[in-house]
């Protein structure tokens, strides 16, 4: 089962008590304190883990406790350190303070382990506190106690490509054709419950993320649908794909406004990310009558939009080339492409079109950082 954000109970480790002894042993006279430090209390830490992408684990189980440090003892002996508590999450998984509402870690990529809460420091043993006017103290200091937190954990897939559309209009079947994942597909809305990652390989180790949603819908961002509660597993994407279906009820043009709307409404950071547009389902539509061609341009005349044709891609538009990258304005979409994941038209040419594109969109972030 999917599961993409819980609440959990974590505290780090109670500080052992000092101890208060004194040194007994025959023919030694007044041994004096010898009472050990208490052991401190284990600490708290989180680990990404990459062989997980689901919550899933925490269901059921909402209290997470380091082990306390042990009691010190006679001889000076300090007592165990508390075992740590070490919490596996999924890449892309955020930790946010239930009470304040404020974000402590975001746990985007591999590492090793990262301290969320400190244990409690050990009581030191009565040896500590002898002194010239008190060479008998009869009392040692209690542990320190632990921290407790509550908090709530949120999963943010990471992915290259987001993919954002209706419900049935090919998402799916795009993912299974052009990835290595195998979401659910059939012929009726909301097939897609859960996101799902899939990696699109170009050999030669070239290879990138495409994240698949469930579909979203007019309103979406007033809470109807599915999709308006997984939208935040796109907010991580480098670049957007919409997909419009050529062969839907509602108009593409219709389709894409209101899907650019839903987005504004979620987040205008998203609404602004750099997106392409791909016009599904084309083996619909006939070539012979010259119904893709019409429906293409009559699509980028309607939204005003001034799109060259790729010189190698049939059915395709491009904003600008590669060379001219820097100057795209994000506001409208990168390319514009006819495909259908039944038959497999101009498939290939999308994976390298996403792929050439991501590598001048992941550049350009890397220039605006410096």
């Amino acid at each position: 089962m999917f599961v993409d954000r819980v609440e959990i109970f974590v505290s780090s480790g109670k500080g052992g008590e000092g101890a208060v002894s004194f040194h007994r042993e025959k023919f030694v006279i007044n041994g004096g304190p010898d009472g050990g430090d208490g052991g401190k209390g284990g600490n708290v830490y989180f680990i990404v883990d990459r062989n997980t992408d689901t919550l899933s684990h925490f269901r059921g189980h909402k209290h997470f406790k380091a082990q306390n440090g042990k009691p010190g003892l006679g001889r000076n002996k300090y007592g165990k350190k508390g075992e740590d508590l070490v919490i596996s999450v999924p890449p892309g998984t955020q930790v946010f303070d239930i009470e304040s509402g404020e974000l402590l870690l975001d746990l985007v990529g591999e590492s090793s382990k990262i301290l969320f809460l400190e244990g409690g420091k050990g009581g030191l043993g009565n040896v500590h506190f002898k002194s010239a006017t008190n060479q008998r103290p009869t009392y040692a200091q209690k542990g320190m106690p632990g921290t407790e937190k509550k908090i709530r954990l949120e999963l943010k897939l990471i992915a290259d490509v987001g993919l954002v559309g209706f419900p049935n209009v090919g998402k799916s079947t795009l993912v299974s054709v052009v990835s290595n994942a195998k979401p659910e597909i059939a012929n009726y809305e909301f097939t897609t419950l859960t996101p799902s990652l899939g990696i699109v390989n170009l050999g030669d180790y070239h290879s990138f993320v495409i994240a698949d949603i469930p579909g979203i819908i007019s309103g979406a961002s007033e809470g109807r649908g599915l999709g308006l509660e997984f939208l935040r597993h796109i907010e991580r994407t480098r670049f957007l794909l919409f997909v419009l279906d050529i062969a839907n009820y509602r108009s593409i043009e219709e389709q894409f406004m209101i899907l650019k709307e839903e987005l504004e409404k979620f987040s205008t950071q998203l609404a602004k990310r750099p997106f392409g547009i791909m016009l599904s389902k084309s083996d619909a539509k006939s070539d012979a009558k010259g119904e893709k061609t019409a429906i293409l341009t009559d699509f980028l005349a309607h939204l005003n939009i001034a799109l060259k044709p790729h010189q190698e891609i049939p059915d395709c538009y491009v904003q600008k080339s590669k060379e001219d990258f820097e100057e795209h304005d994000y506001l409208k979409p990168i390319f514009v492409i006819l495909a259908s994941s039944v038959n497999g038209e101009n498939i290939r040419p999308l994976k390298h079109l996403l792929y050439e594109t991501l590598k001048e969109v992941k550049k350009e972030c890397t220039n605006a950082e410096k």
